[in-house]
This record gives structure tokens, C-alpha cells and sequence, in this order.
């Protein structure tokens, strides 16, 4: 008798399985989460605060980082010592959090802490290192880390 050759059923469902788990994995992995999406505005915030910084010596004015639950923005201090919304600068615009509301530390704290966090950069190109972490509602917490000289990490 000639045997038929072919995969069985068993084997079929045994493939069908793990497509659907190989595919679970990737869909799930491939969708931000709130911890990812975190990182990725504590690494895009590490940037603008390093650019800032480099503005503030650049331009000879100061510049300051601010921030609230929800969004955070720049703002450039002009020659009549007035705050000025740096809103028509595309890198310093006003953006929002992609995962609202985070709650925003700063160490060493400011002295007079406001409704909004603000941090200042002055002309000097040495400044004092400080600390800013990002928390969420779940209890995710990002940290940036400023060295005083320019350098932005983010852990």
C-alpha cells in the first residue's frame, strides 16, 4: 500500500497555535504603553532642555523650561526683563504629554514652588545639577538627570 504523505491535523493545529501566540507577542509589544511613551517624552524633554540651555547661552538671554501636569512649554526672558512664550519656535513650542496628567518633581527644590514647575537656564554656560522625575498614575517614574555643564541623561 502506498502511504499518503502530509502533515496530520495535530500538527496542523500544533502550527496554528504557535502563530497566534508569535502574533499576540508582536502586537503587543509593537502597541506603546504608558511606560514607553513616558520614556519617550522624558528623552525628547532631556533634548529640548539641553537645546535650551545652549540658546540661552547662544542668545544671551535667559530661557526657562515650564512645566504643568499636562503640558510644558519654553519661555525666553526679553530685554524689558519681561517672560515671553517662545510659542512661533518650532523646536520650543508648547507641547503636551502623550499619557496626561504626570506629576513633576524637581530636586533640589525650587524655593517657591508655583502651580507649574519652572527651571531657568542663565547665560553661564555652569549650572547647578538638579533632577527632574516624571510620574505617572501607575507609579511608572522617569528620571532626568542634569550634570550642570550641558549633559542631559535620562534613567
Amino acid at each position: 500500500m502506498r502511504r499518503a504523505r502530509g502533515f496530520t491535523l495535530i500538527e496542523l493545529l500544533v502550527v496554528m497555535v504557535i502563530l497566534g501566540i508569535t502574533l499576540g507577542l508582536v502586537s503587543l509589544s509593537a502597541m506603546p504603553g504608558q511606560k514607553q511613551s513616558m520614556l519617550q517624552d522624558a528623552k525628547r524633554i532631556a533634548l529640548l532642555l539641553q537645546l535650551a540651555r545652549d540658546e540661552a547661552i547662544v542668545r544671551d538671554h535667559q530661557i526657562a523650561f515650564e512645566a504643568d501636569s499636562n503640558s510644558y512649554r519654553f519661555w525666553i526672558r526679553n530685554d524689558n526683563k519681561q517672560w515671553e512664550q517662545l510659542s512661533q519656535d518650532e523646536l520650543l513650542r508648547e507641547r503636551e504629554f502623550q499619557h496626561a496628567p504626570v506629576t513633576l518633581l524637581l530636586d533640589p527644590a525650587p524655593p517657591m514652588q508655583e502651580q507649574s514647575l519652572r527651571i531657568v537656564f542663565g547665560r553661564e554656560p555652569v549650572d547647578k545639577p538638579f533632577v527632574l522625575t516624571l510620574a505617572s498614575s501607575d507609579g511608572t517614574t522617569i528620571a532626568i538627570r542634569a550634570d550642570g555643564i550641558g549633559h542631559f541623561t535620562v534613567d
